[in-house]
């Protein structure tokens, strides 16, 4: 039985289905770019911590961060502080403790300015695109759902309602993409331990 003489669909596809064939070979390579590279800094920094406003990602930042402290200096309520020798090769870089002092989130963000190299950046849209940590609250342990009212951690918000809000029954509302992560809320929580924790990105990918 002879074969078909026509051709295969991929001769058969007309000059206009290029764009496309392209664009999904370039959106492929793009994720396996993003995959080969996350891969790489799980390995070669596999702790990972709440970097200061500004900080892109691991590896970039760890290559960039010149370990002056510029960024501590100017850290209006301390908030930031310098990793210790024998955290390999994160020693000496600038981190956020959020449980012990929240980052107050200045709008003006003076760490990131006085930076003098790339490893911390002021976004050209600011705080709309940062999120240093991701918020959780814990149902058992936050008070207004054991019938006491609070609302703490909503007037500490810095961001507001567009982050954190209070709904009808008096429960606090978490807002993932309007918070910032600065750790305002977890530090007022009047519970202890808090009813807020603020967990790395990673954790929750």
């Amino acid at each position: 039985m002879r074969r078909s003489a026509g051709r295969c669909p991929w001769h058969r596809a007309s000059k206009l289905d290029q764009p496309e064939r392209r664009a999904f070979f370039r959106d492929a390579f793009a994720k396996l770019a993003r995959e080969v590279t996350a891969r790489t800094e799980r390995r070669v920094a596999a702790t990972r911590y709440f970097r200061p406003p500004g900080a892109g990602p691991e590896l970039a930042f760890l290559a960039a961060c010149t370990r002056c402290g510029a960024c501590i200096d100017v850290c209006p309520v301390h908030a930031i502080i310098k990793l210790p020798a024998g955290e390999g090769l994160a020693a000496g870089t600038p981190v956020l403790e959020p449980s012990r002092r929240a980052c107050v989130a200045c709008a003006d963000m003076p760490c990131a300015t006085a930076c003098p190299t790339t490893a911390l950046q002021v976004p050209a849209d600011g705080w709309a695109s940062i999120h240093l940590g991701r918020l959780a609250l814990d149902p058992e342990r936050c008070i207004t759902f054991h019938g006491s009212a609070c609302g703490v951690c909503a007037r500490a918000c810095p961001v507001g309602e567009r982050a954190l809000a209070m709904d009808a029954a008096g429960h606090p509302v978490l807002k993932p993409e309007g918070c910032v992560g600065c750790g305002l809320c977890v530090t007022a929580c009047v519970t202890y331990p808090s009813s807020l924790t603020l967990r790395l990105p990673e954790e929750l990918s």
